[in-house]
């Protein structure tokens, strides 16, 4: 069952703030992008070249973000949660089993989507930050050395709130972008009223006609015009901080009539004034203006920034608990809605790589020849996986998917064939950044499988653990108490009661065999949490639990096993004063031809950011007992 937030006024503004920030600050660099004189492939100012470029701003929008994004793929959710990890967890529950091998290629395709969306995480905040502060040199141009500095103390700010949370940032966020698109919209409209005609834009017929008839020309403006719905994963992938309606009702009602008005109005006021190219969004507005345009769109990108920063969040826990990252620390930060969530390893992550791209690149200018790639290339793979998605999971006609995915992979794949030219020229960066996030993500699953193996070799079987335990007790002390031993399932014994056992002959008078079971959806009902198993040893007081979590929850589990206590009668278990022990293993590089040398290597350093699991779980520090391990990998 699919679990949305309740619907609320105050539910949409959140998501303004946090949700449309990229997106809704598209149009203060992209009509300037295009017609950069700069640009290896300069798209000429000329009056059918403006309509033909706003034309396709406006088609792009729509058949992407409105068609693929908030009419199709959000409808693809797992139980609220969307973004590139939901779309996986989907296919991996709805493949065929007759076409697993497609099942899995689409899943590994979809691992290096979801790689992307961390490059496209990092450049996002530079890009947008750098074009808004960039707009004091239209005013002052001696202000062009203090863009840099005032661009890296603008996002150090902006990182060190991420701890209070997305819906505290939302609130305040929120009334600035309300504002931010009703000033854009109506500069747009003051712009339009100069020269109505750019309306005739609205047409895809001008589209059409400037991809037909200057193809050589308009090919290349693509990979320019992307960057009018880069933030389009972002709407996606933070569905479950917000919920698809609300989404659906900002982008429509608010975020998509503004853009498109302000976009018309810089395209008109080029047609009026050729020489407004080098910076059309700031001159659309008058003189007196322009100062506060240029805070508040400083504002407004600060904010664009924070819609990646969280879908960077959330992908990276859902990552996680999948198998392809390791266990981070993750704060949820709202108690009435859960998806909202914030990860103090990746924060700082993003941060520093932020701060280097401001640095290094320097300018707006330069890191748009860089941002399009990786954004085109998540939104093709994610129109893939959805139409995959549709046909396994709603059994959709072929006909009709075909129909569909020809028409919305056409348009993707023009708009990747375009960004491929920019890439000497900085579109290999993003795809740096997702090769090597990539490369973390299946070398880690393929590490934790190997560790996996050896480890359930050396546990063996824990029915025949404890039977010989009961068969011969002797040389065992019991002492009183109750002992939680953490384990991955139900089948093997924790290493942690082996050794206590066979090295300190030790076992204690009742034992609890705790297992976390995560589940492919985002949320377990607290009813269907527990499962309780007595193995057969119920009068020796050793009986198994399994508590089933969803992959994007946090459990404290003292605490849900305290309900068990009060709900359930288990005996004389004292869950409340119970000791916790903890197997944990320390990785060694050996022989064994299992992985690459500088594999095994990154997937051993890739273990050292593993979140501590007595604080993961809520453990209490006083009462665990944490018992140690090596794997040769």
């Amino acid at each position: 069952m699919t679990i949305q937030p309740r619907l609320s006024r105050g539910l949409v503004i959140g998501a303004l703030g946090v949700v449309f920030g990229d997106i809704g600050t598209s149009p203060i660099y992209t009509l300037q992008t295009v017609f950069n004189p700069d640009d290896p492939h300069p798209v000429p100012v000329t009056s059918a070249n403006v309509y033909g470029v706003v034309s396709l701003i406006f088609w792009s929008v729509m058949i992407i973000v409105t068609v693929t994004y908030v009419l199709l793929a959000m409808r693809a959710d797992n139980d609220g949660e969307g973004g590139i990890m939901a779309l996986i967890t989907l296919l991996r529950r709805s493949g065929p089993r007759s076409g697993r091998r497609v099942t899995l290629a689409l899943a590994g395709l979809g691992i290096f989507g979801a790689a992307l969306f961390f490059g496209d995480s990092m450049i996002t905040p530079a890009i947008s930050v750098l074009s808004a502060v960039e707009g004091v040199k239209i005013i002052e141009p001696s202000f062009a050395e203090a863009v840099v500095p005032s661009t890296a103390v603008i996002i150090l700010l902006l990182f060190l709130a991420q701890r209070r949370g997305t819906a505290a940032v939302g609130r305040l966020f929120g009334p600035i972008m309300v504002a931010w698109f009703v000033v854009i919209g109506a500069l747009g409209v003051a712009g339009i009223a100069d020269h109505p005609s750019i309306l005739a834009a609205l047409s895809p017929t001008y589209a059409l006609g400037f991809l037909a008839g200057h193809f050589g020309v308009a090919f290349f403006a693509l990979a320019a015009i992307v960057l009018a719905v880069t933030g389009a994963e972002a709407l996606y992938a933070d569905m479950g901080h917000f919920g698809r309606r609300a989404i659906t009702w900002g982008w429509l009602g608010l975020v998509l009539p503004a853009s498109t008005l302000s976009y018309f109005g810089q395209g008109a006021l080029i047609l009026s004034d050729r020489s407004t190219v080098r910076g059309p969004f700031f001159l659309l507005a008058p003189g007196w203006g322009r100062i506060a345009l240029i805070v508040l769109a400083t504002a407004a990108t600060v904010i664009a920034s924070q819609a990646v920063i969280t879908g960077a969040y959330s992908v990276t826990a859902q990552a996680a608990e999948l198998g392809y990252l390791p266990r981070l620390r993750v704060n949820h930060t709202s108690e009435s809605t859960i998806g909202q969530i914030y990860v103090p390893w990746i924060n700082w992550l993003l941060m520093v790589s932020v701060l280097i791209l401001v640095f290094a690149f320097r300018s707006s200018a330069a890191l748009a020849f860089a941002f399009g790639m990786a954004v085109t290339a998540t939104i093709t793979i994610t129109t893939l996986l959805f139409f995959y998605v549709a046909r396994a999971r709603w059994h959709t006609p072929r006909w009709l998917l075909g129909a569909g995915a020809v028409v919305l992979l056409s348009v993707d794949l023009l708009f990747v064939a375009a960004n491929l030219t920019k890439l000497v020229h900085g579109a290999w960066l993003p795809l740096l950044i997702g090769l090597t996030a990539f490369t973390v993500m299946t070398t880690w699953q393929r590490g934790r499988a190997i560790v996996t193996a050896e480890r359930t070799r050396r546990e063996g079987s824990l029915r025949d653990f404890i039977g010989g335990l009961r068969a011969d007790p002797a040389g065992t002390v019991l002492v009183p108490g109750t002992a939680v031993f953490l384990n991955r399932g139900r089948e093997n014994a924790p290493l942690a009661l082996r050794a206590n056992v066979e090295h300190n002959h030790v076992r204690h008078e009742h034992l609890v065999i705790l297992a976390l079971q995560t589940e492919p959806v985002p949320r377990i009902p607290d009813s269907e949490r527990i499962i309780v198993d007595d193995l057969g040893y119920a009068d020796d007081g050793i009986v198994h639990i399994t508590v089933r979590t969803g992959y994007i929850e946090q459990l404290n589990l003292p605490a849900v096993l305290d309900t068990l206590d009060a709900d359930a009668s288990e005996g004389p278990l004292d869950l409340r004063g119970a000791s916790w022990f903890l197997s944990k293993i320390e990785l060694r590089r050996g022989n064994a031809k299992t992985m690459a040398a500088w594999r095994k290597r990154l997937f051993i350093a890739t273990s050292a950011i593993t979140a501590d699991a007595a604080e993961h779980f809520g453990l209490p520090r006083d009462r665990t007992v944490i018992m140690g391990s090596h794997i040769e990998v």
